[in-house]
């Protein structure tokens, strides 16, 4: 069975396993998932959505934010890591897309990663979940897995989108970085993954790890 082949069947396993997923982000529009983005590093989506509500609040738009204390925004998302830098980041994002986007969240992984707080990952996230466009994060959850099952070689998480792209057509790329996710957390996670429960685990090279 060839690469491509071998990950359709996986990408239908999982699908099926798993069903139809999405983001775990809590949001109303395309603003506030930029914000949860931002605010997601180094930090688990439950504790994004604590904090967002919050902040969602106080500031529901991009023009209030970029007239935000920076004090303030600290004190509404210190139960998220590295809350400073990413009040500052918030901040300059929201006046950046003010002053250049007239308050609307750019559509080209470019722009955005023009924006501070986002890299290549957060915008790939934005592109897909919240325009619909076939791009592919890669997350620490997204290269071990692909890594364990053999369908990436990539040392990078660049390398790895790369090949992934490349393999999947474009209307399964969205799902496929869900339902990875989905399999890094309960599943394949990092130190002790459920290899006997795994749905995929004939098609796993890494198979038994546990």
């Amino acid at each position: 069975m060839n690469k491509r082949d071998k990950g359709k069947l996986i990408f239908d396993k999982l699908k099926n396993h798993y069903g139809q997923l999405r983001t775990a982000l809590q949001y109303e529009n395309k603003f506030q998932l930029l914000v949860a983005i931002i605010l997601s590093a180094q930090t688990t989506d439950k504790q994004v959505n604590r904090v967002t509500e919050g902040l969602f609040l106080q500031f529901p738009e991009a023009e209030k934010l970029a007239t935000a204390c920076e004090d303030e925004v600290i004190e509404l998302i210190k139960g998220t890591g590295l809350y400073r830098n990413k009040a500052r980041a918030l901040i300059a994002a929201a006046r950046m897309l003010m002053e250049e986007f007239g308050g609307e969240i750019p559509d080209s992984r470019e722009d955005l990663m023009r924006l501070p707080g986002i890299g290549r990952k957060g915008a790939n996230v934005m592109l897909s979940v919240g325009f619909n466009k076939p791009a592919f994060a890669v997350d620490t959850h997204v290269f071990r897995v692909l890594r364990r099952l053999g369908l990436s070689k990539g040392k990078t998480p660049l390398e790895v989108e790369d090949e992934v792209v490349g393999m999947f057509p474009e209307e399964e790329i969205i799902d496929l970085h869900h339902l990875l996710i989905a399999h890094g957390r309960k599943t394949c996670n990092a130190r002790k993954p459920s290899c006997e429960m795994c749905p995929v685990k004939k098609e796993c090279k890494s198979y038994p790890l546990s």
